[in-house]
């Protein structure tokens, strides 16, 4: 059981039998009175932001979530499937739980699946995935007039800004969290 005191970004707890997360937290003691606690809360499964105030004293049950290693193994329509490395077991992800994690999806690449009650509601990915380039334009060289970036395309489909001596087959790493590139990836 968390209170109001435990309250802090990221913390995952669950309110009217859905699992929320805390996006923001703010407290505040007014002159006289109690002091008041006012959250952003995520809902997890749906996206729904809501804004609450609470008093201190209130308590929160905290989210039964389980994390599961699992691999990628194929996109079918609008939904994703990953497959349990220990039970062999497939799970399938909608691709609104995915959020941006679908720009970076290869095959058998190794996430965590984050279950609600037995049902998928997130996938956690690796901070950096190695991806090739499969379109860009040609860089001439010595050319200076331009801007020091220029766009290209990896193997997934996924449009990032590079460096201009990055070619088309090369392999670079990307960082997840803000999907901007990090490095070429030398071999």
């Amino acid at each position: 059981m968390y209170t109001v005191a435990d309250l802090r970004k990221g913390l995952k707890v669950t309110l009217d039998g859905d699992p929320y997360l805390v996006i923001a937290f703010d407290f505040a003691k007014p002159g006289k009175g109690q002091a008041l606690y006012r959250t952003k809360l995520r809902n997890m499964i749906t996206g729904v932001i809501l804004d609450r105030t609470y008093r201190s004293g209130e308590t929160f049950e905290p989210a039964s979530l389980e994390e599961r290693k699992m691999q990628f193994l194929y996109k079918e329509d609008d939904h994703y499937c990953f497959m349990d490395n220990q039970t062999y077991e497939q799970v399938h992800v909608s691709e609104a739980a995915m959020g941006d994690a679908k720009n970076y999806l290869t095959d058998n690449l190794p996430v965590s699946i984050l279950l609600f009650r037995e049902k998928a509601i997130g996938v956690d990915i690796p901070n950096f995935v190695n991806l090739r380039v499969t379109q860009t334009d040609p860089w001439a060289k010595g050319d200076t007039s331009g801007s020091d970036s220029k766009p290209a395309t990896v193997e997934t489909g996924y449009v990032l800004r590079v460096p201009p001596f990055i070619e088309e087959g090369e392999l670079i790493t990307i960082d997840t969290r803000t999907g901007e590139y990090s490095t070429r990836v030398k071999g």
